[in-house]
C-alpha cells in the first residue's frame, strides 16, 4: 500500500501536470468564450489597483523565481559563480519581499471580494477557493523564507528535477519539514485546479504587444494644413 509520502509526492504532481495540461487544452477548445479573467474592474476600479499590481508583481517574480531556483541544478550555478550560500541569501531575500508583496496582495483582494457587495455577488466559489488555495501556499512559502532555514539545494530541489525529469525520487521529500510540505502540496493544487478557474488567463497575456508597430496619431488641425 502507498505511504502519504509516496501518494503525496509521486503520484499527487504526476496527476496535477496531467489535469493540468489536459484541463487546459479541453477547457480552451470547449469553452473559448468564457476563457479570460472575468475582471471586476468595472463594478469597482478604485479598490482593485493596488492590491492587483502587488499581487501580479509578487506572484510573476516569484513564479520565475521558484522556475530558476529549482530546476537550475546547483553544479551547473557553481560552474559560472554562483555558490549554494550566494544562491540561498538571494531566495531567501527575494522570498521575503517578494512573497510579502503577493501576500498583502491576495489578503486585499479576497477582502475586497467578500466586503464589496456588488463584486461579492458575482464572485463564484471557486473564485474564493483559487484565491485561498493562493494564500494557503504563498502564506507558508513566506513564513519558510523568513522563519525556516532547511537544506531546499539537496532535497527539495533534486525532488522537483526528478519529477520534471521523470526520474522521481520522494524519499528526498520524507525529512523535509511539515512547513514546506504544505507549501508544496498548496502550489500544486493551485496547478491542478486553475484549468476550472479564471486562472486561465495567464495563457493569454499579450506578449504580442511588445512587438507590434507602433500607432501614429495625428492631429485633425495638422492634416487641415
Amino acid at each position: 500500500m502507498f505511504s502519504f509520502n509516496t501518494l503525496a509526492f509521486l503520484v499527487f504532481p504526476y496527476v496535477v501536470l496531467t489535469v493540468f495540461v489536459l484541463g487546459h487544452t479541453y477547457r480552451y477548445v470547449t469553452d473559448v468564450h468564457h476563457w479570460n479573467s472575468k475582471s471586476s474592474e468595472i463594478l469597482d476600479k478604485g479598490s482593485l489597483r493596488f492590491p492587483i499590481l502587488v499581487f501580479h508583481y509578487g506572484i510573476i517574480i516569484t513564479f520565475f523565481g521558484h522556475l530558476t531556483g529549482l530546476l537550475i541544478p546547483q553544479w551547473f550555478l557553481d560552474d559560472i559563480g554562483i555558490t549554494a550560500e550566494m544562491h540561498v541569501f538571494v531566495a531567501l531575500a527575494v522570498g521575503m519581499v517578494i512573497g510579502s508583496m503577493a501576500l498583502i496582495g491576495l489578503i486585499l483582494l479576497l477582502a475586497r471580494r467578500w466586503t464589496k457587495p456588488r463584486i461579492r455577488v458575482t464572485t463564484s466559489v471557486n473564485d474564493f477557493a483559487v484565491l485561498i488555495l493562493l494564500i494557503i501556499a504563498v502564506t507558508m512559502g513566506t513564513y519558510n523564507a523568513f522563519f525556516m532555514r532547511y537544506d531546499v539545494l539537496h532535497s527539495i530541489a533534486p525532488w522537483i528535477q526528478g519529477i520534471v525529469t521523470l526520474r522521481p525520487d520522494p524519499e528526498l521529500m520524507r525529512p523535509v519539514p511539515w512547513a514546506y510540505k504544505v507549501h508544496i502540496l498548496a502550489a500544486f493544487a493551485v496547478l491542478g485546479f486553475s484549468p476550472f478557474t479564471r486562472l486561465v488567463h495567464i495563457w493569454s497575456v499579450p506578449v504580442q504587444y511588445l512587438f507590434r508597430r507602433y500607432i501614429v496619431f495625428r492631429r485633425r488641425g495638422l492634416q487641415a494644413q
